[in-house]
C-alpha cells in the first residue's frame, strides 16, 4: 500500500508525498505529461531529445550533475510514448537539492544552441546505434506503423526517422518547452524521510513562483477497431528468422487491462509458459519465445515474439503459434495454472515496492493517467481475473483478424 498526502501549487502543479521514515532517502520524481503520442508527425522524436536536453544545463545551473553528486545523489530519466519521467534518490537531508535543479530547469532551460548540438548528435548516434546498426533493431520502426494507422503510436519514442532530429531547430525546441514543460503540465512525487509540511514548504519555495502555462489538452486521433489481419515481411542480415505477431488490448488502467496482460502470461511469460514448453522445449521450433503486453494508457498490445531454429519456416512456425493461441482461446483454463500466473503478477509487484524510487514512480504514473488511488488498485484487479474472465479476453483480443504479423527474414 502506497500512502499518500496531496496537494496543488497556485501554478497547477500537483504535489504527492509519500513518507517513509525506515529509510534516510529520498526520492524526487517529476513526470511531465507529455510522450512520443503528442508530437507532430512531421517532428517525431522530440519528447525523447527534450530527455536529453534537460541535462545540458539551466539559466542558474551549468552543470547539473555536480552538485546533485556533490550531495550524494543520483539522477536519470526516460521517455515512453505517454510520458517523459525525471527522477532523483538522495539522502533525505539533503532533499533541497533536488528542488532547487528540478525548479530551475523547469522555470529556465538554458537554450544554448551549442547544447542543442551536442545533444543531438546523441539521439542521432542513439538511433543509428539501438534501431538501425544493431540487430532487429528495426522492429519497432516497421512493426508499429503496420499496427497503428491513425493513432500516434504509429511511431517509436525515439522518432520516425533520423532527419526530424537533424532537421529540429532552436524554435522548434522552445515551442515543445513553453507548450509541455510547465507546472500545471507535471506531476511531483516525493517520497522518503521526509514530512507532508516540509515538501510543501519547499514546494512553496522553489515551484510556485514558476508562472503557468496554457493547459494543455489532448485530443489524439483514436484507431478504429481492427477487423483484418495485417502482415508484412522485411528481411536484413541478422542471425535467424524471427516473427512478431502483435494483438490489440486494454489500456494500462482499463477495467479489464489484467485479463489482458495475464493471458500474456500465460502464453509467455518464463520458461514453463504454454509458448515456451510446446514450441522451444517440445517442439523445438523458437530458439527463443515469448509474450508480454506494451500496457501503454491507450488501447496497447500483446506481443508474441521469438527467433526461430535453424531449418524451420516462418510460415510453420507461424501455423505453430496459432495453434498454442487457439488452445488457450477455445478450452476451458484450469484454476491452477491461473493462479501460477496470478503469484507471479504479485510477487513481482510486492518485490517492485520495496524500492522507494518505484513506489514514487507508481503513484506517479497513477496520478497522470487520472486517478492516484490505480497505484494500489492492482492486486486487487488481479485478484478478480477468474478463468471465465480471462477466457472472454482470450475470445475477443486472439482472433486472427485482431493481429498483425511481421515475418523478419534473416538474409544469407
Amino acid at each position: 500500500m502506497i500512502n499518500y498526502q496531496h496537494f496543488t501549487l497556485k501554478n497547477g502543479l500537483e504535489v504527492y508525498v509519500h513518507e517513509d521514515h525506515t529509510t534516510p532517502m529520498a526520492a524526487f520524481n517529476i513526470l511531465y505529461n507529455v510522450g512520443s503520442r503528442d508530437e507532430d508527425e512531421n517532428k517525431t522524436g522530440f519528447a525523447h531529445l527534450f530527455e536529453h536536453l534537460m541535462f545540458g544545463g539551466s539559466k542558474n545551473i551549468p552543470a547539473y550533475d555536480e552538485p546533485l553528486q556533490k550531495v550524494g545523489g543520483e539522477n536519470n530519466a526516460f521517455t515512453s510514448p505517454d510520458i517523459t519521467n525525471y527522477y532523483i534518490t538522495l539522502p533525505a537531508q539533503n532533499i533541497e537539492t533536488a528542488f532547487w535543479l528540478e525548479s530551475d530547469r523547469m522555470m529556465s532551460l538554458s537554450f544554448d544552441p551549442k547544447v542543442l548540438e551536442v545533444q543531438r548528435k546523441v539521439v542521432i548516434e542513439e538511433f543509428k546505434q539501438r534501431y538501425l546498426n544493431q540487430p532487429y533493431g528495426d522492429v519497432w520502426l516497421k512493426l508499429r506503423p503496420l499496427i497503428y494507422e491513425k493513432h500516434p503510436y504509429r511511431w517509436a519514442t525515439i522518432g520516425k526517422e533520423i532527419s526530424h532530429i537533424e532537421e529540429a531547430t532552436m524554435d522548434d525546441v522552445k515551442h515543445f518547452f513553453y507548450k509541455y514543460y510547465l507546472p500545471n503540465n507535471a506531476i511531483l512525487v516525493v517520497a522518503g524521510d521526509v514530512t507532508f509540511e516540509q515538501i510543501k514548504e519547499l514546494c512553496t519555495k522553489w515551484f510556485e513562483p514558476i508562472p503557468a502555462g496554457e493547459k494543455y489538452v489532448r485530443n489524439l486521433p483514436q484507431e478504429t477497431p481492427q477487423t483484418a489481419p495485417k502482415f508484412l515481411e522485411t528481411s536484413a542480415k541478422v542471425p535467424l528468422n524471427a516473427i512478431y505477431k502483435a494483438y490489440n488490448t486494454p489500456g494500462r488502467f482499463d477495467d479489464d487491462f489484467y485479463d489482458a496482460d495475464l493471458v500474456s502470461d500465460i502464453l509467455g511469460r518464463g520458461k514453463s509458459s504454454r509458448l515456451y514448453t510446446k514450441l522451444v522445449k517440445e517442439k523445438q521450433f523458437f530458439n527463443n519465445v515469448s509474450g508480454y503486453v506494451t500496457a501503454s494508457l491507450d488501447p496497447g498490445l500483446l506481443i508474441i515474439q521469438g527467433n526461430l531454429n535453424e531449418g524451420v519456416s516462418l510460415e510453420e512456425a507461424d501455423a505453430a503459434i496459432e495453434e498454442v493461441v487457439a488452445d488457450l482461446r477455445n478450452n476451458a483454463l484450469e484454476e491452477r495454472e491461473l493462479q501460477k500466473v496470478k503469484n507471479q503478477a504479485e510477487s513481482t509487484m510486492a518485490f517492485a515496492e520495496v524500492e522507494l524510487l518505484n513506489r514514487a514512480m507508481n503513484l506517479a504514473f497513477a496520478a497522470n493517467a487520472g486517478n492516484p488511488d490505480w497505484c494500489n488498485d492492482d492486486a486487487e484487479k488481479i485478484a478478480k481475473v477468474s478463468p471465465e474472465s480471462l477466457q472472454a479476453m482470450a475470445k475477443r483480443m486472439l482472433r486472427k483478424e485482431n493481429c498483425s504479423t511481421m515475418y523478419y527474414r534473416a538474409e544469407k
